[in-house]
Parts: C-alpha cells; structure tokens; sequence
C-alpha cells in the first residue's frame, strides 16, 4: 500500500524503518558507505529552505505477527523548487524488479504535474541499478560530476599543515565553525555570485544572495548538518578572496559533505585553493574527532580542483548523474490511460 506520508508527525517506528530500508539500498548499491543513524533523520526528511516543498509517500509491507503496522519497504519523496520537482527513490532490495519503483515514481509525478511543474530532476548514482531504472522510464542524463572520498587515516598530515600555510602573502585564513559570521554574510555571497558556475547542476542550488545564505545555514542546522567554513579574506581590502564548506551531517557523522570551495577571479594564483581545503582538514581532526572520510563531488571538466583533491589524499569513487525527464510525457509513459 501507498500512502501520502509526513516525516514531522510519523511515529519512531515509521522513521527507523525508512532507516532500515535506506541502509538496505546502502549496503546493496553502495557498501563502502557508511551506514546512516536515526539522530536528527525526522528534521533531514521534513525541514525545507523557505519557497521549497516536500512532499512523501510510504509503501508498507503486511502488518506483523504482533499486529503492529507494517514495515516501510519503499519511500518516495519530491523537493519542489524553482520550477523543478526533485525526486528521491528507495525501494528495499527484496522488492526490486516487482514494479513498486515505478508505483512510487507515478504517484510522486502526477503530483508534481498536478503541481504545474514542467520537469522532474533526480540524481543517480552511477554503476548501480538506479541508472537502467530511470532510464528506462525515460530520464535523460543532463550533466555528471566525479564522487572522490578522502580516508582521513591515510593522510599526511605534517604535509597537509605545510599545504594550508602554502597561501600567498596578504591573504590570511580564517576557520568558522557553524558559518560565515554575519558582517560577512553579504563579502561572502558577492564571492559566490561572482564565479557561478552556469554548468552547474540544477538538483543543488547554490546560495548566491545574503538572505538565500542566511535561510540556507539556518535549514543546515535544522536538518542536523553541521556547516564548517574557511575563509581566505585579502588583508588589503577585506575582501572574502576564497572559501570552502564541509558539513557535517548527524546522519553520517564518519562521512563528511564537501560542498563549495571557490576562489575569486581576481585571487587566482596564490595557492589558495589548497590551502583553504587543508586547513579545512585540519581544523576538523580537532573538530570532529568521530569523522574518518570526507566525499566531494566536482564536475569532470574541473581539472585544477580533481588535481588540488588528488594531491589532498582524494580518490575518485564513482559517477554521480543528474537525470531529468518532462512530467507530462513520464505520466504517460506510466499510465497511458490519462
């Protein structure tokens, strides 16, 4: 059965056993990840930016022995932003191949073309069997970014402090546990809006403007992400010359999230790419002493940073796609009778 489902009123059973499914999907797709913990996943599953929706379903197995409610074996939800629903999928391997993905997939699109929306994004991992999945259904591979994973016990670190006092003169690094301090706020946004990447992927925005960074910071720690920043300011002017977030997430806490690490047009040059990423690593064996990895993602054409992660101790992990497909023409394709 499936049904509409809220992740801030369902009950701890309901919660642990999406967790229990999700860990299934992990161990089958992706076993050298980490497994994921219940801590803040209710706030992960339900806590959105301001103008975003998320809307979810469950798909229960029989109820058990003890008459208590039946296990999740399948969960779905939608993000709605901008003009774009953004899909999510996990089906407990035990039920792949007897059409409940598909079921999970209609039920969240004739929402989302209910909606009004146009298209549906959903990213794919790649060598696993959500790639023929979606494919089959349609989607259309839009743009790919390599996954690296850093193993944080096989560092070097006497090497990586040498790297983060690598930076040019006039510039300095600052670390700031929980996110950019205020009167940065808006230093910190022109530097992100200035080198905006236009072949980004969609499925991830990025904040560019103060007040999108504000709400985005506040939504991380609802969700039980901790962010942690390095700044490079120019010394001359004050100046946000280059930046980088890791998050720390309490679903995950061994496996860190490198998000965004940018340098300015205008400070390109100093070293400071490296150095801010080491001093990130460093700051965080003090900071997080439960983390062993951090995993990053970086665009196939972004040859100066896959160097920088590769001379960090990063090794490339796999492919990681974003799929879309039109709603209309999906609906269609799942149920031809509308």
């Amino acid at each position: 059965m499936v049904r509409e489902w809220d992740p801030r009123t369902a009950s701890s059973d309901e919660i642990g056993s999406v967790l229990d499914t999700l860990n299934a999907v992990l161990a089958a797709d992706l076993p050298q990840d980490p497994p994921w913990r219940e801590g803040s996943l209710r706030e992960y599953l339900s806590e959105v930016m301001p103008g975003e929706r998320r809307i979810s379903w469950v798909a229960e197995g029989g109820p058990g022995p003890d008459g208590a409610p039946g296990r999740i074996l399948g969960h779905v939800h939608v993000l709605l932003l901008g003009d774009i629903g953004v899909l999510e999928v996990l089906v407990h391997p035990s039920l792949r191949r007897t059409g409940l993905g598909r079921q999970l997939v209609l039920t969240a699109a004739r929402r989302v073309y209910q909606e009004g929306f146009r298209s549906i994004g959903v990213e794919v991992v790649g060598d696993t069997p959500a790639v023929a999945f979606y494919e089959s259904l349609g989607f259309t591979r839009e743009y790919v970014e390599t996954r690296s994973v850093l193993d944080l016990t096989s560092v070097d670190w006497p090497a990586l402090t040498e790297m983060a006092g690598g930076v040019g003169a006039g510039y300095r690094l600052e670390f700031c546990p929980g996110g950019p301090p205020d009167d940065l706020i808006e230093a910190y946004a022109r530097a992100k809006a200035e080198v905006r990447d236009v072949g980004d992927g969609e499925l991830r925005p990025s904040s560019y403007d103060p007040q999108r960074l504000r709400d985005s910071l506040d939504t991380l720690h609802r969700r039980g992400m901790k962010p942690y920043i390095v700044l490079a300011r120019h010394e001359q002017t004050g100046e946000v010359a280059g930046l980088t977030e890791v998050v720390v997430p309490a679903q995950h806490p061994t496996r860190a999230d490198q998000y965004d690490t940018i340098v300015v047009q205008d400070h390109r040059g100093y070293g400071i790419d490296r150095a801010i990423k080491a001093r990130m690593l460093l700051e965080l064996r003090s900071a997080e002493p439960e983390l062993v990895e951090v995993q990053t993602w970086n665009a196939q054409a972004n040859e100066a940073m896959l160097k920088v992660n590769a001379e960090l101790g990063y090794r490339p992990d796999r492919e990681w796609c974003e799929y879309s497909v039109d709603v209309a023409e999906l609906v269609h394709r799942l149920d031809p009778t509308r």
